[in-house]
């Protein structure tokens, strides 16, 4: 009789763990643009934490990759701006795949780390210095959704920049993209043809300029991209990720989860 109430105990825990899943996600209203594709980016903070921050952000970087492999989804660099110590300026890139924008459109705002420096990183050890970077997600418009006249768009090209992998090289093939009424720009650097990258920062800067409409029907003061970025500082912050205590905490939701490795894995 034990064993077999040990037994039943186990199967009501998972149909219990599998309600609490499903109710979770009945109560999330649904939005018409849940199973679109992403332009995500990631942009380290500004003026706190210098190294830190960029540090932090190739490690978002890294976790969203991650998370997209673990879902099967098509991760295409469009842009990869690299900083010192192996950390990153900024980085766009287009996530494709199933319900894409239902899983990452609550990941946009500022993200805070706390931690003790990396050697190399600072001069100031053994302490806890904190960052921030912030994440933007930027839903796909599909063609449909949004065209841009030729005489509203201004193409620019110029030579690619940082430490870009295989797509850097000596001729003028990176593209920046300008909406002239708007003053919208997007650009792309990550290809070796010209032609890709001005249909990736052409994607881009379609997609700002779709967030930014949905804005302003949805009556926000700020498209909703400028509400993502926000000023970076940490009072704007959505969730923290402290290394020292192994403790990552949403401040939306009042959740804390611990195991930060296994959480940056993205898996």
């Amino acid at each position: 009789m034990l064993s077999l109430l040990r037994e039943e105990h186990e199967e009501l825990s998972r149909r219990t763990e599998k309600l609490n899943k499903e109710l979770i996600e009945t109560l999330v209203p649904a939005d018409d643009l849940d199973s679109r594709s992403v332009i995500l980016e990631v942009a380290a903070g500004r003026t706190t934490g210098g190294d830190i921050c960029q540090q932090f952000t190739r490690e978002m970087f890294d976790m969203y990759q991650g998370f997209a492999s673990y879902k099967h989804w098509d991760f295409e660099l469009f842009n990869y701006t690299p900083a010192d110590y192996g950390g990153v300026h900024h980085a766009a890139v287009r996530i494709s795949g199933g319900s894409v924008y239902r899983w990452l459109k609550f990941e946009g705002g500022t993200h805070r780390v706390q931690r003790i420096p990396e050697v190399g990183l600072s001069s100031r050890m053994q302490r806890i210095h904190t960052g921030t970077m912030t994440v933007i997600v930027l839903p796909q418009p599909r063609d449909v959704d949004i065209q841009i006249a030729s005489k509203d768009l201004r193409i620019d090209t110029f030579r690619s920049r940082g430490a870009g992998g295989q797509s850097v090289n000596t001729t003028d093939s990176a593209v920046r993209a300008v909406h002239l009424p708007t003053g919208t720009v997007a650009e792309c650097q990550q290809f070796r043809s010209q032609l890709q990258n001005r249909d990736a920062a052409l994607r881009v800067l379609r997609a700002r300029l779709y967030q930014s409409i949905m804005g302003r029907q949805r009556a926000q003061t700020h498209a909703a991209r400028r509400q993502q970025v926000g000023t970076r500082s940490q009072s704007e912050r959505i969730r923290t990720y402290n290394f020292s205590q192994d403790r990552v905490t949403d401040h939306r939701i009042a959740y804390v989860t611990r195991d930060i490795k296994e959480f940056m894995r993205g898996a």
